[in-house]
């Protein structure tokens, strides 16, 4: 089968090295231009051109996806199919293009967490479970008819970057099957259950901010679903620090005054950094102050010295 692969960042390489590798021809691959490096300011490429470069396939990086010089491009390639992995939306006029139309691979098990950030949801919202689907692009986001869909377990400890490296390795093997199944003709995808539908808006540096207002097993979830990248964060003494992991205090670890206290408060206990929660308390793993290096718990206490009555929330920008 003639494919064009669409994607950008590290999670869509696995699916493009194996589909570079397997017995279909990918004939094009399209990604993001080339971004300069914040550290040296040389221009890079995105994780998927890399990975195309290193398979000697043939790489476009449109500034926009409506300029009609693309459309004419993947016209002439005469392809069978567009797979898409994490990419932008696509205008109809190019989704449409192909023999069998395009194919996403979407990091959840549709309807649920429709959106730009299934993974963290998921995680944030405490799921046991979670998966892939692949489905045929529709001129709504995340709707069209499924093809193929796994359910992926989603481990008691783990967070983002392990979850999403977990998927993206699965996503390899899963588009395959996904592309078997089209290539059968008595093979029809499925409607999905809209009314079964659940938003996955993408993260923002707004929105990640640590509210210690909640009860602690919401504040790990929270904590789980944006580490590391873009990390859950709160202030300390006007200073950002990203809370990178935590765990539910044991009740013998959180003495029995301090559910009184307000939220964000710090409790230092015997080496251990707890902070009070809503009627609970959480224990700090892992954190990063603004400015210092990966840290745990004791060690932000020994450097930062916090007293008995200092809290983590808002800086004093916010407050006013």
């Amino acid at each position: 089968m003639r494919v064009i692969f669409m994607g950008t960042p590290r999670f869509a390489c696995p699916t493009l090295a194996t589909l570079a590798e397997s017995r279909h021809d990918v004939v094009m691959v399209v990604t993001r231009p080339d971004e300069r490096a914040k550290r040296g300011r040389k221009m890079v490429p995105t994780a998927v051109k890399q990975t195309a470069l290193d398979h000697s396939l043939p790489v476009l990086t449109p500034v926009s996806l409506k300029d009609k010089g693309l459309r004419e491009n993947l016209t002439e390639l005469q392809a069978d199919l567009i797979v898409v992995v994490a990419f932008k939306i696509l205008p109809r006029a190019i989704f449409t293009l192909p023999r069998l139309g395009s194919m996403n691979i979407h990091a959840s098990l549709l309807p649920k967490y429709r959106g730009a950030a299934p993974i963290n949801w998921a995680l944030i919202n405490g799921e046991r479970e979670t998966g892939l689907t692949s489905f045929i692009l529709d001129k709504t986001v995340d709707t069209g008819n499924i093809i193929l869909q796994e359910k992926i377990a989603i481990e008691q400890n783990e967070n983002f970057d392990s979850l999403y490296s977990r998927l993206s390795d699965h996503s390899a093997g899963f588009a395959l099957r996904s592309i078997d199944l089209l290539e059968q003709s008595s093979f029809t995808p499925f409607e999905q259950n809209h009314a079964e539908a659940t938003p996955a808006p993408k993260i923002t540096a707004e929105n990640a901010m640590i509210d210690f207002g909640f009860p602690a097993h919401n504040v790990v979830n929270f904590v789980r679903g944006l580490a590391t990248i873009p990390g859950a964060y709160t202030y300390f003494r006007k200073q950002k620090v990203k809370i990178l992991a935590c765990k539910v205090a044991e009740p013998v670890e959180a003495k029995e005054e301090t559910s009184s206290l307000p939220p964000g408060t710090l409790i230092c206990q015997k080496g251990r950094l707890l902070v009070q929660c809503a009627n609970s308390t959480i224990e700090i793993l892992t954190v990063l102050p603004q400015g210092r290096k990966m840290m745990d718990g004791r060690s932000f206490i020994n450097g930062l010295r916090p007293t008995e009555s200092e809290q983590f929330g808002l800086s004093d920008y916010q407050k006013n």
